[in-house]
């Protein structure tokens, strides 16, 4: 059966992880929140913790934050959309630790709950890889278990990602989400054989695959979601 285009499928809140940072979660999180946007439907982009700001409009923000912003189309206040905003950019756990502060799960469980009254969806970017810690006792794949959502994987296509995949996959399924899909994200340029790598994931992981993204000169969020496509319908 043909892939229908990324968007013309419903659109359904979603947990977007990834297997390492910088691969690409910000991209695939604000072309699907850009493709459901043209679609005419309401969504909205959820960074629960974010580390790294800067200071625009009075108040400090941050780049991954302001593109689901861009993205999305409900207004809603800026700490719904992320309401663990660190200043240095390191591991959120010991930006928060620098900072004299600490992380609720029951605050971004708050959140996320504001933000689904707002829009029809909701697409949550995790942090880092599928397991970071933000406290002592608490990482991203526990945050992922909290919300419940369908988990959509960011692959970031370089040397090595095969091994990194199908370990976070491992990691995804052994907690009992749902892995609705996986996308291909190309991070290094002069990488050999990135098709045949590609082609290797699509035969190990259990899961659509629902596209490359190429190396783009300029990434946007409506130029990324041209290669993306929804093969089925989310269901568990």
């Amino acid at each position: 059966m043909q892939s229908k285009p990324f968007g013309e499928h419903y659109p359904f809140s979603c947990f977007v992880t990834g297997t390492d940072t910088e691969i690409g979660k910000t991209l695939t999180s604000a072309a699907i929140l850009n493709a459901w946007a043209a679609q005419g439907y309401r969504v909205v982009g959820m960074k629960p913790v974010a580390a790294g700001a800067h200071w625009r409009d009075e108040a400090w923000r941050n780049e991954d934050t302001d593109s689901l912003v861009q993205a999305g189309n409900v207004e809603v206040p800026y700490e719904w959309q992320t309401p663990y905003l660190w200043r240095e950019p390191m591991a959120p756990h010991l930006a928060a630790r620098q900072a004299g502060g600490e992380m609720r799960l029951e605050v971004i469980l708050d959140a996320y709950e504001r933000l689904s009254e707002q829009a029809q969806a909701v697409v949550v970017e995790g942090v880092g890889g599928f397991r970071v810690p933000l406290t002592e006792q608490l990482d991203t794949a526990d945050l992922a278990v909290a919300l419940g959502l369908p988990v959509i994987l960011v692959v970031g296509i370089k040397l090595g990602c095969i091994s990194h995949a199908l370990l976070t996959v491992e990691a995804i399924r052994s907690r009992g989400l749902f892995l609705a899909g996986w996308v291909a994200n190309q991070v290094e340029i002069d990488m050999l054989a990135p098709q045949a790598n590609v082609q290797s994931l699509c035969e190990r992981i259990p899961a659509p695959f629902l596209g490359h993204v190429p190396r783009l000169e300029q990434p946007r969020a409506e130029q990324a979601a041209t290669f993306l496509s929804w093969p089925q319908t989310p269901d568990r």
